[in-house]
């Protein structure tokens, strides 16, 4: 027997060594039955007890596995021990998963494994954990690829049985919750033989619709659900093709397999997990009732800040018109024009003074040095300084036109706007005893002195 091309083949050693006999080094034997066991076995599963377990400093684990007629030599490198590594023990029957090999050196079959596991939870759990693993190297199940659930989705898209009881708790759940949201469901199988293709392609479907703009068949949110049950009856979402179908979709989706103690493939790779189907529907849409009493706060909360900002404005305006400016517009005009008039003053006062003081200094300057090219330059120095003069003057006489005219607008401007032009268009004002404005017929009371100021005059009364 010899490998060639990957596939084993039988050859009748008989009738070669009579014509020439065919002579195999021990290493070219054990190379081929290596070959052999690795191509036409390689990884299986086993089970049988633990026994002459021993662990290596270098970290590898070494034990030997049998039952009541045979043993099996077995490896657990160390790169593999966190894979339930700490199962092992003498006397523990566990389940191993691993390739089938030769360790060369010492002509003797062994396996290598790669998955521990306590004797008894099932070729399922084994499949299970086998491919949460995979998907879990592969990234799969990495929170930076999760997609965020939209907060108020108006479309749900759902992939379960139509006649299952899942379906119904849900549809009972978002019509009470919000009654806005349209419910798109794609009929599939949820157990049995294709049951999972069905669930793959339907999530396909939706996000198919999706990128092709078609508006009656779009959706917000994806949920993949069915109802409780044993591990056999959960087992389509266990299946690679529907865990890879929820990593591929653009939309995001929601899984809601099974009871609250059930895990799924399917849950660890959707974007989020819900306990239960019902679970799901609460946590997909916000609770009408929820919503209306927030915005019923938020209500009165901005009823109350107006109210406040109305009160705040209101004695504004009354502080104002209690003030000096409306009481007596002339007088503060008035005081303006002074303040103006003394500013103007002490310019003036000071532009001459410094004018006079180089006016002196040039005199002085003129007095020592005597030539007729210092006269000139003094007499240059005078003639700059008295243009500078005039300039400075004009410049000041400027600027008091125009504040003056400020004034007159700002006057104008008062003159409409003031108390004064507004008795004189019809209006009057009513104060009460000590002089206070009143602005509402509730500061008035029976037996009261009244004043009322009009266009000309003052005009006495008694409230009745």
């Amino acid at each position: 027997m010899k490998a060639t091309s990957g596939k084993s083949e039988i050859i009748n050693l008989k009738s070669e060594m009579l014509e020439t006999p065919a002579v195999l080094t021990v290493s070219e034997l054990t190379g081929m039955v290596r070959s052999l066991l690795e191509i036409e076995i390689g990884d299986v599963w086993v089970e049988g007890e633990v026994s002459n377990f021993r662990r290596q400093s270098s970290g590898h684990l070494y034990f030997t596995l049998k039952d009541e007629h045979s043993q099996l030599a077995c490896v657990m490198f160390r790169g593999a021990t966190t894979a339930g590594g700490s199962l092992l023990a003498d006397g523990n029957r566990v389940q191993l998963h691993g390739a089938v090999t030769v360790y060369e050196a010492r002509g003797q079959y062994q396996l290598i494994v790669k998955v521990v596991q306590p004797l008894g939870r099932g070729a399922l759990q084994a499949q299970f954990e086998a491919l949460k693993a995979k998907l879990a190297a592969e990234g799969l199940f990495d929170a930076s690829r999760k997609k965020p659930i939209p907060r108020f989705p108006r479309t749900i898209g759902i992939v379960t049985s139509p006649t299952g009881a899942a379906l119904q708790d849900m549809l009972q759940i978002l019509a009470r919750r919000a009654p806005w949201v349209r419910v798109l469901v794609n009929p599939v199988r949820v157990q049995g033989a294709g049951a999972a293709a069905e669930i793959a392609a339907a999530i396909g479907e939706f996000n198919a619709w999706a990128r092709g703009g078609n508006a009656a068949l779009h959706v917000d949110v994806l949920v993949v659900t069915r109802g409780g049950g044993s591990l056999e009856d959960l087992w389509e979402f266990n299946e690679e093709a529907v865990a890879r179908a929820i990593a591929a979709s653009d939309l995001p989706v929601v899984s809601a397999v099974g009871h609250e103690i059930d895990f799924t493939i399917a849950d660890f790779t959707a974007d989020l997990r819900a306990p239960t189907p019902s679970a799901a529907a609460e946590l997909i849409v916000p609770d009408t009732a929820v919503l209306r009493a927030s915005l019923l706060a938020t209500g009165e909360l901005l009823r109350r800040s107006l109210s406040d900002w109305t009160e705040r404005a209101r004695e504004r305006l009354e502080t104002i018109a209690r003030g000096e400016l409306l009481r007596a517009p002339r007088r503060r005009i008035d005081e303006e024009r002074q303040r103006v008039d003394q500013a103007a003053a002490a310019l003036m006062r000071e532009t001459r003074a410094k004018l006079d003081a180089l006016r002196n200094a040039l005199e002085q300057l003129d007095t020592k040095i005597r030539p007729r090219a210092m006269k000139s330059a003094v007499e240059a120095g005078r003639q700059e300084i008295a243009l500078a003069e005039r300039r400075l003057a004009h410049g000041i006489g400027q600027r008091m036109q125009h504040e003056h005219a400020r004034l007159l607008k700002a006057e104008g401007l008062l003159r409409v706007l003031g108390p004064q032009a507004t008795l004189e268009r019809g209006y009057s004002i009513t104060t009460d005893e000590k002089g206070a404005a009143l602005t509402s017929v509730r500061g008035v009371r029976a037996g009261m002195k009244l004043r009322t100021k009009l266009a000309d005059g003052d005009v006495s009364s008694t409230a009745e």
